[in-house]
């Protein structure tokens, strides 16, 4: 997600134009995103700005611009990372009105989610909403650019088919932290946790033939 938030954080400050003119830069957000009939900078525009971003990054978005558009792309998490899609509910859970931006960071006293997005304040910003509003965190990882790596990775393996494993396990909402390349005890206990999935399984948090079969069967569903 590191690509998403350089492209995101380069837009803070940019800001609706008070009055009659509009802000090219933000009806930008809508256009190049193929969002039509944009046409004023007064417009809820919290979903445009999170289209251009994951557009400019290669990730899958919505095309829409309502804010709930955002809890059909992508796969559900519980365990946010900076980056993934937090998406809010106004007025109640039930309303069709939302926010959407980008996680950043949950508070000390876990009542509030920082979210860089835009139209928040009517600018490109960072802002904190409680928590107890989110309706959900989406991770923008299409389907065909999931790699299920081949085995076998173990404690001590390192490099690019520990990443793929780990950001496999985390789109099956199993914590294991950063995708770092490291299979160090996360990943270990990632793995274990994947492997209880399938009763005659060896419980060993090795990555093994077994086991990537059964990852792979979890996509296939």
């Amino acid at each position: 997600m590191e690509d998403l938030l350089k492209i995101a954080f380069a837009e803070l400050g940019t800001e609706e134009i008070i009055g009659s003119e509009h802000n090219p830069e933000v009806l930008k957000y809508a256009q190049e995103a193929g969002i039509a009939g944009i046409t004023s900078d007064e417009i809820p525009w919290c979903s445009n700005f999170v289209n251009w971003v994951a557009m400019k990054a290669g990730l899958e978005y919505s095309k829409k611009p309502n804010a709930r558009s955002w809890l059909n792309v992508g796969v559900k998490t519980i365990h946010p990372e900076p980056g993934d899609v937090v998406v809010f509910w106004r007025e109640s859970p039930e309303s069709w009105k939302g926010h959407v931006g980008f996680f950043l960071g949950i508070s000390t006293d876990k009542k509030r989610v920082y979210c860089l997005g835009g139209n928040q304040g009517n600018r490109v910003s960072v802002s904190a909403y409680r928590i107890n509003t989110v309706l959900s965190y989406q991770r923008l990882a299409a389907r065909e650019q999931l790699i299920i790596p081949h085995p076998l990775l173990q404690k001590g393996s390192k490099g690019a088919p520990v990443v793929a494993l780990q950001n496999a396990l985390k789109l099956l909402n199993i914590n294991v932290g950063t995708s770092d390349g490291d299979f160090g005890p996360k990943t270990e206990n990632g793995v274990k946790e994947l492997q209880t999935r399938k009763p005659e399984l060896e419980i060993n948090g090795v990555y093994n033939n077994e086991t990537r079969n059964l990852l792979e069967s979890l996509f296939q569903a």
